[in-house]
């Protein structure tokens, strides 16, 4: 009755579902709106459509339950598991507790979940239904609403139903399609109670039951059972009081109170065990003495429904039913499903019914916990793993081992991403007693969820206090903990204040060995170290050490030690300070490769920023392009923060001035307020290289100068050939000259072409008359012989400037010919308007750019096109973009329309830019 529009909306998902146009939608309301009644007639609707209609419900006791919603969701479909790629066979298998291995990423789960529901959509459409959405465990949640976000082309639609309380809501679902349930107009409601009230009402009685239901369904059907049958004819008059779920909760709490004890006891099982098994039922009431006869009252007050499944007419019915009894009784129910739980088959479940059975405390159980916790975070449940450590926590009566739970819980909760969560038990933890080691992690977690938050400035420092305190403890994990600080460091731009990285490095370079053959990180922080106390020349080749040991792959298993790849990033940015274009391109490229295949989406976003900004100073901004636009999309379906780096970098390379400043000044804005000094650096740089490219020295010299002045000595790398220009050009020969000493010193030591060929563009630039040619020509070798195409072209560009100042017109024309046609290529806008205006200025036209049909496609279309040029599969692609099989093939008939194409053998004949 009524709910046209919502009726509506789940038609047109429907619809668009069954043509090959895949979506979600939430459905938002208080308990008792109408929303489970909404599913019901979707699956009706969908049933008589031909679609595979899956069902699942989120219930509170489960929610704490790692993966629990998910299984419930995929059960039915897992006889087509064998259809996924190995690796998400092995995430969904071990998340699901059906296989043994590493705990795996949540992303890639959820990769595989996604591939899975596609799979079977392709035999039909489907429309996974999800009620109670509120209580999904938050594991399933995040994969549930990552495949709503990720879907496009697929014969799939999902729904959820979320209770509603105030404003709050599932983070998870945020920024899906939803629709509100508000309340039925009065005519409506009385129309409802017309057709299923049986008793007689006084009009006085309906109409107020009708005011003070507020168009809530639930309540309408309920409230008037409350009436007194003296009433009923005359006048009776609800009292204001609680919100109407909490009335109509009240309402089943009395109705379930006037039935016989034995019964109230077998509905507080009910309530107590939320996986509806009959079986289960009736071998706990049993336990306790029970019959099952007893479940006839409950039935015929219409409180439960015993069929193949135990369910409560509403979940406001359990809640009720549970919050009324005693916590004596609760806890007898909870004990009797553990004493009929198989320990050997569901030893998780059986643990938390144990937990919920005890008064005070009890280390058995705690101990029972803490090992459900290690099983869950095995399958990767590291929110589940944190409620298990949590409750063992409150049960356990040793202090030292409470202290010794908490601060594992603290770690459990920050790794699920709930910060808040952990700080709680942190204090919890910190009121000891602790020994060294604990209290050194204790601080350790506290800096991590301090910059993870912040990135304050302070955080290295905090860092380097606990690196120090490990030293002589756990030298691994001090070890771990000065690469964390140096980390850091970098990041923000020292030590605080007045203070730099080489304070770090002097405490570092005590750190002890760990017995332990050195890896790839071992190398990293030894090359930090000895670069920051010896000198940069020293340092070089120790960083070079390290970064060709961070490509080294492991011939079983074609990847590196997974310990290490965390520091990948690091090591990646350590190329750029060594100007390695080829370990820095083969380090930021294999960053993302393995985040890819990982599904660790939260670390890929930054490895494609990182990598987007290699490729646009490699002269290939299309590529750019599509790696920001494949991060827009991640962030998109995971709920990221937006990291506006990558744009930040192309719009200064491509000259556009307004999008460039008003990211820049956003970005400065913010890494001020957290002290961030590196960040302000970096979009400093993006701002010279804007200037420069217009030729706006002045500006171009001082935001240069800031970004050296805020970086320590080694990262500067890039910010000092734009100062030598900008300072050149703007007559501040002395200023150009000291920059040009630092980068010529850092030169000598890399040895490569692509830093000995920007030392000489610079020298050139310094030099007065005929002496600079020299310089310049070299510049052009070294810098043709590197990847770092788009500083080729800038060289082109002030070459043919000098020349036109020699009056060498001929030779300048053909300088500036070459720079054009590369700066347009590349995107670089600003720079080829430069040596457009230079080249009118010969008497010689700049050429213009013919359109390409490779024009019209989208960034993700170029990125799927690139990728199937190269041979891969459907499938292949869409698990490189965690996009499914189907939604490629619908982007492949997209990019064969524009180029007026029809295969893919067509495609790899196609120049892609």
């Amino acid at each position: 009755m009524g709910r046209r529009t919502e009726r509506e909306a789940v038609g047109r998902l429907l619809a668009g579902a069954q043509r090959g146009r895949a979506g979600a939608l939430v459905v938002r309301g208080p308990a008792g709106i109408g929303k489970t009644a909404l599913l019901d007639d979707a699956a009706r609707t969908a049933t008589a459509s031909g679609f595979r209609v899956e069902r699942s419900i989120g219930v509170e006791p489960e929610s704490q339950l790692a993966f629990a919603g998910l299984h419930q969701a995929v059960a039915s479909l897992l006889d087509r598991v064998d259809t996924l790629p190995g690796p998400q066979q092995a995430a969904l298998g071990v998340a699901l507790g059906q296989r043994a291995g590493a705990p795996p990423d949540r992303f890639l789960v959820a990769l595989a979940t996604l591939n899975l529901l596609a799979e079977v959509a392709e035999d039909g459409p489907v429309v996974c239904l999800v009620d109670d959405a509120q209580w999904v465990d938050e594991a399933s949640a995040q994969v549930l609403a990552f495949v709503a976000r990720r879907v496009a082309a697929e014969r799939l639609a999902l729904v959820f139903a979320e209770r509603t309380t105030g404003g709050d809501h599932v983070h998870a679902l945020s920024g899906l399609p939803e629709v509100r349930l508000g309340g039925l107009a009065d005519t409506e409601a009385r129309a409802l109670m017309a057709t299923e009230t049986l008793l007689p009402l006084d009009v006085r009685v309906r109409d107020r039951i009708v005011a003070e239901a507020r168009g809530n369904p639930l309540a309408l059907l309920e409230l008037p059972r409350t009436v007194k049958a003296a009433d009923l004819a005359g006048g009776f008059e609800l009292v204001d009081g609680p919100d109407v779920p909490s009335r109509v909760e009240d309402t089943f709490r009395r109705r379930s109170a006037t039935l016989p004890e034995e019964t109230q006891l077998l509905l507080l099982v009910a309530a107590a065990e939320p996986t509806g098994d009959v079986g289960l039922l009736w071998r706990a009431v049993a336990h306790l003495g029970v019959d099952r006869a007893a479940a006839a009252p409950a039935e015929a007050a219409g409180l439960l429904e015993v069929g193949p499944r135990v369910r409560f007419r509403h979940p406001l019915v359990r809640s009720a039913v549970y919050q009324a009894a005693a916590p004596p009784d609760r806890r007898r129910a909870h004990d009797a499903l553990a004493a009929v739980i198989d320990a050997r088959t569901e030893p998780d479940r059986r643990a938390w019914h144990r937990a919920q059975a005890v008064r005070g405390t009890d280390e058995d159980v705690a101990a029972e916990l803490e090992d459900s916790a290690a099983r869950a975070q095995a399958r990767g449940g590291c929110a589940a793993a944190a409620a298990f450590l949590q409750r063992a926590t409150d049960l356990t009566p040793d202090p030292a081992t409470r202290a010794r739970r908490a601060l594992a819980a603290a770690e459990a909760r920050h790794e699920a991403g709930a910060s808040d969560a952990a700080l709680g038990l942190l204090e919890v933890a910190a009121a000891g007693p602790l020994d060294v080691v604990e209290r050194a992690r204790l601080d350790l977690l506290q800096a991590h969820i301090t910059f993870g938050s912040t990135r304050r400035s302070d955080v290295p420092e905090m860092l380097l206090d606990v690196a120090s305190r490990l030293a002589p403890l756990d030298p691994a994990l001090a070890r771990q903990t000065y690469l964390h600080a140096f980390d850091a460091a970098i990041i923000t731009g020292g030590l605080g204040p007045g203070r730099s990285i080489s304070e770090l490095a002097e405490a570092a370079r005590s750190a002890p060995e760990t017995g332990a053959p050195s890896g790839p990180a071992d190398l990293l922080l030894d090359g930090l170290v000895t670069t920051y106390t010896q000198g940069y020349a020293a340092g070089v080749p120790e960083l070079r050490r390290a970064m060709e040991a961070f490509c080294v792959e492991d011939p079983a298993t074609g990847a590196g030690d997974g310990d290490d790849h965390r520091w990948l990033w690091l090591a990646s940015r350590t190329a750029l300070t060594t100007f390695d274009d080829e370990l820095l391109h083969a380090l930021a490229s294999r960053n993302v490769q393995l985040r890819r295949e990982a599904g660790a989406l939260a670390m890929l976003s930054p490895a494609l920023l990182f990598l987007s900004a290699v490729w646009v100073i490699s002269g290939e901004p299309a590529r750019a392009t599509e790696l920001i636009a494949e991060e827009a999309t991640i962030r998109q379906a995971t709920g990221g923060l937006p990291l506006r780096f990558g744009e930040l970098v192309l719009a200064a390379w491509g000259g556009r001035r307004a999008e460039t400043i008003e990211i820049h000044a956003g970005a400065v804005q913010d890494a001020e307020a957290r002290g961030n000094a590196a960040e302000v650096a970096l979009a400093q740089l993006c701002l010279a290289v804007l200037h420069n490219g217009l030729g706006s020295y002045a500006p171009a010299l001082e935001a240069a100068a800031q970004a050296c002045a805020s970086l320590d000595a080694p990262h500067a790398a890039l910010a000092l050939p734009e100062l030598v220009e900008a300072a050149s050009r703007a007559d501040e020969p002395e200023r150009a000259a000291e920059a040009l000493d630092q980068l010529g010193s850092r030169a000598r030591s890399s040895g490569t072409e692509w830093a000995l060929g920007l030392a000489a563009r610079s020298r050139a630039l310094t030099l007065p008359g005929p002496s600079a040619e020299d310089d310049y020509r070299e510049a052009i070798e070294r810098l043709g012989r590197c990847r770092m195409a788009v500083f080729l072209a800038r060289t082109h560009l002030v070459y043919g400037e000098w020349l036109r100042r020699q009056r060498r017109r001929q030779d300048a024309r053909a300088q500036f010919r070459t720079a054009h046609e590369m700066l347009s290529a590349m995107g670089a806008h600003a720079f080829a308007e430069r040596a457009a205006h230079e080249l009118r200025a010969t008497g010689e036209h700049p050429r213009r750019r013919t359109i390409q049909p490779t024009d019209a496609l989208t960034p993700q279309e170029l990125h799927i096109a690139r990728l199937v040029a190269t041979g891969a599969t459907s499938r292949e692609v869409g698990a490189q973009l965690f996009l499914s099989p189907r939604t490629i093939e619908a982007h492949l008939r997209s990019i064969f329309r524009k180029l007026d194409i029809t295969s893919r053998r067509q495609l790899r004949d196609i120049p892609l830019p």
